[in-house]
């Protein structure tokens, strides 16, 4: 990474906090100023207050939950690639599969919850594949984009020199649409903690979803918030992480 490219980053991390630490201000001072109770808007102090003493069982949860996203993220990024790679080598085979994988993701990702969790029960497992399921879809049509990108002369030229099939989708096609990809896995970060606490907060034995479900059984909202903001900073760092990798090694976009 250049001097340059850090010394961005460093200015865009520093406003990310300026902007979260004028966003928890405003949020303070707009509940103390209109005297707002807990269960309409809780203060950050409360929230924090919160945090610090349910930090065990935050983490707790917080593990739980991350680790069924990422398993559930890695899952789906494989299932997509693979799909995509091919549709690519087996281009009858395209309108098939494009016609089921849009039929499947036609319908909310959460619809298919009750029978998920009925068919691996209440465990990570059904979370890891729900992750899966919403992850894969998204991945898939950004690769199936960026293997499209391709240029038919670039092609040509790289077989002229004795390249089969798979040189050149290892050699071409794949660091073409590579962009494209890490792109579709960087939205799919996002997604794919979304999905796990949904999932969670209709079964489960652990995790964020549980929490927020148990708290909004207890009437607890400063809990909610505090499970709330947690799964955001996951969420964050897997966004980051993908974000570094695509500007450390995608060094060709």
């Amino acid at each position: 990474m250049s001097p340059v490219t850090a010394s961005s980053n460093a200015r865009r991390i520093s406003r990310g906090f300026a902007g979260a630490f004028l966003l928890a201000a405003i949020w303070e001072l707009s509940v103390r100023g209109f005297n707002l109770p807990a269960y309409v808007l809780p203060s950050v102090s409360s929230i924090i207050a919160g945090m610090f003493a349910d930090a065990g069982k935050l983490v707790a949860a917080a593990r739980f939950t991350a680790a069924e996203a990422l398993a559930g993220y890695l899952l789906g990024c494989i299932i997509g690639i693979a799909a995509a790679i091919a549709v690519s080598m087996v281009p009858r085979s395209r309108s098939t599969v494009m016609s089921v994988a849009t039929a499947v993701n036609s319908v909310p990702v959460v619809a298919y919850s009750p029978l998920v969790l009925l068919w691996f029960g209440i465990g990570m497992t059904s979370k890891i594949v729900m992750v899966a399921v919403a992850v894969s879809f998204t991945i898939f049509l950004s690769t199936i984009a960026g293997l499209d990108r391709v240029d038919r002369k670039s092609v040509d030229l790289v077989r002229s020199f004795g390249a089969g099939r798979m040189a050149v989708l290892w050699r071409l096609r794949l660091p073409t649409a590579l962009p494209l990809i890490i792109a579709g896995m960087r939205v799919s970060t996002v997604r794919s903690v979304i999905v796990a606490i949904v999932t969670e907060m209709l079964g489960a034995y652990g995790g964020l979803g549980w929490v927020i479900y148990q708290a909004v059984l207890q009437i607890d909202f400063v809990q909610v918030w505090a499970a709330i903001i947690v799964a955001s900073a996951i969420s964050l760092c897997f966004f980051g992480v993908i974000s570094f990798i695509e500007q450390r090694y995608i060094f060709w976009r």
